[in-house]
């Protein structure tokens, strides 16, 4: 409908379609919208039902997409130095800053750092800009912490950077070997189509390796347990053996592949017995999963980060590579190595170029035929004639001072990248940062001399690629709020600033588009599979009316009956066993086991491995916004095997510090924009799962959740020799208590100040709550080194003047109310943790208080008008039951533990079951691990009992 034809305000209602923002899953999501003249307003989102990658289903961050697209904390105009200023102003100014520095320094001393969360034609714009017309190869991504070691092992072994599998060969496989990949927490969405395709399915066999026993288990027939980065020795034991018992067929497989003979050389003396020490593993279950390996005609072998982040990921994506190819599993239905992605489009970035060591349209940067194609075809006036930075020697070069400029698009390095305090030094020593972004603030943004408001989901418009080659339109349909802009348009702005006019002269993302895909083609001959030039020429209203499409792909005879153009038929990656080498043979490469490089010692005997929450993403800017999204799990804890809690005196709850041995040689040089050099510092949570001597934290939380997290502080800069992707899954540290003389909790809406509180105490964690009554609800940690009363004054200044107080101090317990206009808009209890701990406490006050019961109280009053009675049970502690329901398992339903347990135990036994009779798992399906746990624990605690 034309929204000039709306009369009286009339109201339409639309559906537009896109796709979600979040993991390389790529799933597609139907908008639904009311138009009228004046605005448009998204509804409520849902999965589309007929897009390949989801059919519609979506997971807890995907369902709930529109509470986090408020315009709260978004950054709406350009500021320099912290000030607001107009485009011109600011575009003029990183014109002049780049020139200025190529004409002083040179081009390397210009870099930008993007992220695999930008579109594929912002992706396209950084890339041509970088490397054709500023002439440097320093343009890396976020992505590189991502998924870099799968891109080099692929290329190395198939000559191009081609993820060989597609979603349905989850579905279609006989044996699906998981490996460093919580699916159900990090892809929750292809766990689902997992799940049901083992239930289809009987004899489908799935094995699950990984340090941990996480949520993706309980799909498992067998949990590999190996020891952290001892994937290579897993997978050269399978091709050692598959080759004693006869498995590979020599023949067969040298038609199609170089490499095997010297491959399998280098392992005749290893043995089954070796790899079982190695990966510390039981030897009947090594050979137990080698036999099943071997026996079967399909195999996927599915792997995420737990491969890539590694000091050898490369060499443990090829190892996996190396068994497909030896044992003839690739290039057939069922069969393949799979590579997931952990962004939206870094798939798509992967196309335009978007790293350091590559050109676009997957050309090889030191191959000089293909640095002449792409710069004919860009009419480049330059181009890099070697690898570019690749994101840790990009910062390491930064802090040294060669780096004089930086763009930060949509990424947050100072929280993502290892070795926190190095980033935040090289930021400082850097004479121009730029940083474009949707939030105002962040932990990057505070380095920034210059910031761009970027335009986000539901406003940005142009493509993505998912992790199975599928290219999917993300629509715009909002307007771009304040002065935000499309990040290839603020680009687009700097290079005509720059004299770039006619190189960057569009006004379409279709444009952009269009001439991505004619470069695929351009110079390729079947060389590359990366061919889109059959999309080349698409006009505006094709675009945005173009359906998902995978390559690589070809033009049918027959014609399309809706569009009157050729279908485009999608075809399997190396279908007649051509690869794109010289030899056009995969190449099979022997690898061999190497230890992590950050171990562990005396002073620092624990293992830190880092991952993603079920319900969050990333650094949280989008979904921090969202309180639904933090009940799952309301802070990040550091996960502790209970022996390892017990030697150490550790309770569940306590705060312990975290020392690395690059954390303490930080100490002494903290940047002075950063906040103060501190610890980190994290709760305990004891977890039957991590192995002992191993400890599990959640990546998500930063600077701005918590005065303490700083993950990436325990982390060296420790990089895989060929991709430069850093060791994220294994830090070396020391665990000790972090003794404070109080700890508590503060509850507050939004007439409170927070950042009084934060600075009212040496310690804080901050959670939103749920609740509808007072704009927004905050939930505190807090721990201090002052006394309580000292403490509780100092929390009074956060208060309106008006606020009435009412607090009460028992002998081990503070406890302290207020109220304005009647209403409650404050609520702090703290104890004292380090005095005479043999003292009996009141009676008056209940000191096993519940967190839990107390953020759920929260929720409920504050805003609302609350009596005298109400009021004293406050004071005292005293929680109503129906506030004790434990955590929260179900997000879509707001379904905690006890509800569940209680269901279980009345005889709903089965996920199913808890769905007809609670609905938990009925929407979005990211909690059904959870419930099937729930089930296995209450049946073994029923079965003990008995």
């Amino acid at each position: 409908m034309n929204m000039a034809t709306l009369q009286n305000d009339a109201v339409s209602e639309q559906l537009k379609q896109t796709t979600c923002p979040y993991c390389g899953v790529g799933c597609g999501v139907d908008v639904s919208c009311n138009v009228s003249e004046r605005a448009i307003t998204l509804d409520k989102v849902i999965g589309t039902p007929e897009h390949p990658a989801n059919y519609g289903r979506l997971c807890v961050k995907g369902t709930n997409l529109l509470e986090t697209n408020d315009l709260s904390g978004r950054l709406l105009h350009p500021t320099v130095a912290g000030r607001s200023v107009d485009w011109d102003t600011a575009t003029d100014l990183i014109a002049d800053k780049i020139t200025s520095t190529v004409t002083k320094y040179g081009a390397d001393a210009v870099a930008f750092y993007v992220s695999g969360q930008l579109l594929t034609e912002d992706y396209y714009i950084a890339n041509k800009l970088m490397k054709g017309f500023i002439g440097s190869a320093n343009i890396d991504t976020n992505s590189r912490l991502c998924m870099s070691s799968a891109v080099a092992a692929y290329k190395r072994a198939f000559g191009e950077d081609v993820v060989p599998c597609d979603y349905t060969d989850l579905e279609n496989t006989d044996l699906l070997v998981i490996t460093g990949s919580n699916a159900a927490w990090a892809h929750p969405v292809l766990f689902q189509r997992i799940e049901r395709a083992k239930q289809k399915n009987p004899n489908m066999k799935v094995v699950v390796v990984d340090p941990r026993q996480t949520e993706t288990c309980t799909i498992a027939d067998m949990h590999l347990a190996i020891a952290p980065g001892s994937d290579v020795a897993l997978f050269n034991g399978l091709l050692a053996y598959g080759e004693k018992t006869g498995r590979i067929n020599h023949t067969n497989v040298e038609a199609f592949c170089n490499g095997l003979v010297d491959t399998l050389a280098g392992l005749d003396d290893l043995h089954v017995e070796d790899v079982a020490r190695l990966c510390d593993v039981d030897l009947a279950q090594l050979f137990a999963f080698y036999a099943l390996f071997c026996e079967q005609k399909r195999v996927v072998t599915f792997y995420s980060m737990g491969i890539n982040q590694s000091s050898s990921g490369v060499d443990k994506a090829q190892s996996i590579i190396n068994c497909h190819l030896a044992f003839g599993l690739i290039a057939k239905a069922g069969c393949g190595p799979f590579s997931i992605t952990g962004q939206p489009n870094a798939m798509g970035g992967r196309e335009v170029g978007g790293l350091a060591n590559m050109l676009a349209a997957h050309c090889d940067i030191e191959d000089p035929d293909h640095i002449e194609a792409v710069k004919t075809y860009w009419n480049a006036p330059v181009m890099p004639q070697k690898q570019g930075l690749k994101a840790v020697d990009l910062f390491n070069e930064m802090e040294q001072g060669k780096i004089k400029f930086v763009w930060i698009m949509g990424t947050n390095p100072v929280v993502s990248m290892p070795n926190r305090r190095q980033v935040e030094r090289a930021l400082e020593m850097c004479e121009t940062v730029v940083v474009s972004d949707i939030v105002k603030a962040n932990d990057t943004l505070q380095f920034a001399h210059i910031a761009l408001p970027a335009t986000g989901w539901s406003e940005k418009d142009g493509t993505v690629t998912n992790s199975e080659r599928r290219i999917s339109r993300q629509r715009g349909i909002l307007p771009a709020p304040g002065q935000a802009k499309h990040d290839w348009q603020i680009m687009c702005d700097v290079a005509r600033k720059m004299g770039f006019s006619e190189a960057f002269n569009y006004s379409h993302p279709s444009q952009i588009f269009s001439e991505h895909a004619g470069l695929t083609g351009f110079r390729n001959n079947g060389k590359r599979q990366l061919d889109l030039s059959l999309l080349h020429g698409l006009n505006e209203k094709e675009y945005n009316d173009l359906s998902p499409v995978q390559w690589p792909f070809q033009a049918s005879l027959a014609l399309d009956s809706a569009s009157q153009n050729k279908a485009i038929l999608p075809q399997r990656p190396f279908a007649n066993k051509q690869f794109s080498t010289p030899s056009g043979k995969a190449n099979i490469i022997p690898v061999a086991y190497r230890p992590p490089l950050q171990i562990t010692s005396t002073a620092f005997p624990y293992i830190v491995n880092s991952g993603r929450a079920r319900d969050q993403w990333h650094t949280m800017t989008r979904t921090g916004k969202a309180a639904k999204l933090h009940a799952h799990m309301t802070h990040a804890s550091v996960h502790v095997h209970p022996k390892d809690a017990c030697s150490l005196s550790l309770k569940n709850g306590q705060l312990v510090s975290l020392e690395s041995e690059v954390m303490l040689a930080n100490l002494v040089k903290a940047p002075s924009h950063a906040q103060p050099t501190q610890p980190v510092i994290y709760p305990v949570k004891i977890d039957d799962s991590v192995r002992k001597g191993e400890v599990f934290i959640p990546i998500h939380w930063s600077a701005q959740w918590g005065s303490h997290c700083h993950l990436g502080a325990l982390y060296a800069s420790a990089v895989d020799p060929i991709s430069g992707q850093p060791e994220l899954k294994h830090a070396a540290v020391s665990i000790k208590p972090a003794v404070y003389n109080i700890q508590g909790h503060v509850f507050l809406n939004d007439g409170v100040d927070e950042n009084t509180v934060q600075q009212s105490n040496d310690y804080w964690r901050k959670t939103p709550l749920e609740n509808d009554k007072c704009g927004s609800a905050m939930s505190f940690d807090v721990a201090s080194n002052g006394t309580r009363r000292e403490t509780v004054q100092h929390l009074l200044r956060a208060l309106p003047g008006t606020a009435q107080v009412i607090h009460c101090h028992h002998q081990t317990r503070s406890v302290c109310i207020a109220l304005n206009d009647n209403k409650l808009c404050f609520i702090a209890v703290l104890d004292d943790v380090c005095g005479d701990q043999s003292e009996s406490p009141s009676t008056a006050i209940n000191t096993e208080l519940n967190a839990d019961g107390l953020s759920a109280l929260a929720s409920q009053l504050l805003g609302e008008e609350v009596d005298a009675q109400t009021q004293q049970q406050l004071l005292r502690g005293h929680v109503d039951e129906r506030f004790i329901q434990g955590n929260l398992v179900c997000s879509c339903f707001a379904i905690r533990e006890k509800s569940i347990v209680d269901a279980i135990e009345e005889g709903a036994v089965t996920v199913a079951a808890l769905g007809d009779k609670l609905k938990c798992g009925t929407n979005c399906g990211s909690c059904k691990p959870a419930l099937s746990q729930l089930i296995d624990r209450s049946l073994v605690i029923a079965t003990q009992s008995q």
